[in-house]
C-alpha cells in the first residue's frame, strides 16, 4: 500500500497513527502542500480536489479521505479494534469521533486557513470568520474538559479512533497558537498526556 501524504498535515497524521496502532506496513509518497505538489496534474488524476491523504492499494485502487482509509484498514486488519466491538460501542466511538471532527478539528482548521500567513495569496481568507470559530472552539474545549472528568479516553475507557482525531486536531492548533490551558483544561491535558505516551504518536 502507498500512502500519499504531507508529513506536516493533520489528516495524513490521523492515518499514520491509525496504521501504527494496527502495525500495518505501508510505503509513503510525500506530496508537499507548501510547494504545491498536491496541485500537480499527476496527483489530481488520483484526487481531483487535490486533498490529502489518499491510500493506493496494490491493485491501483484508491481510497480518499482519512476516515474512509481508516475504516478500510479496520476491515482488513480488525485487531486491535479502534472503531468498536458491538453496536453500542461503535455508536459511541462514531459519536465522539464526529464531535472531535466537527467541534474541534474543523474550527481549528478554519482558524488556520483564515489567519495564517501560510495561506495568504493562496486562498481567500476571512479573519472575521476565524474570530467566530475561535469563540466556538474555546467553548467546545471547555465542554470536552468537563466530559473527560468522567472517563479516560474520548469514547470510554480505551483508546480509539476518536482519540486519534482529537489529538491530531489539538496538536494542529499549535500552528495557530491555540493551547490547552492548565487552569481551564486539566482533564484534557491529562488525556493528551496519556495519548502522547503511545508509540503510534511518533508515526
Amino acid at each position: 500500500m502507498l500512502l500519499y501524504q504531507d508529513p506536516r498535515a493533520p489528516n495524513p497524521r490521523r492515518v499514520r497513527i491509525f496504521l501504527a496502532e494496527k502495525s500495518v506496513a505501508y510505503d509513503t509518497i510525500e506530496v508537499l502542500i507548501a510547494t504545491d505538489q498536491h496541485l500537480s496534474v499527476d496527483y489530481r488524476r488520483k484526487h481531483p480536489l487535490s486533498l490529502l491523504p489518499i491510500l493506493e492499494l496494490a491493485d491501483g485502487r484508491i481510497i480518499r479521505e482519512s476516515m474512509a482509509i481508516c475504516r478500510y484498514i479496520e476491515e482488513v486488519q480488525p485487531e486491535p479494534n479502534l472503531f468498536g466491538v458491538d453496536a453500542w460501542e461503535r455508536s459511541q466511538i462514531e459519536q465522539w469521533n464526529r464531535h472531535a471532527e466537527l467541534e474541534v478539528f474543523i474550527p481549528i482548521m478554519q482558524i488556520f486557513r483564515n489567519t495564517s500567513a501560510y495561506w495568504q495569496g493562496r486562498i481567500k481568507q476571512a479573519p472575521e470568520f476565524a474570530t467566530i470559530m475561535s469563540e466556538i472552539l474555546h467553548s467546545r474545549l471547555d465542554w470536552l474538559d468537563r466530559e473527560l472528568a468522567t472517563r479516560t479516553y474520548m469514547a470510554g475507557d480505551r483508546f480509539t479512533v476518536a482519540d486519534i482525531t482529537a489529538i491530531c486536531a489539538i496538536d494542529f492548533g499549535k500552528a495557530s497558537k491555540i493551547r490547552l490551558q492548565p487552569e481551564k483544561h486539566p482533564n484534557l491535558i491529562a488525556w493528551h498526556a496519556r495519548c502522547a505516551e503511545r508509540p503510534s504518536m511518533k508515526a
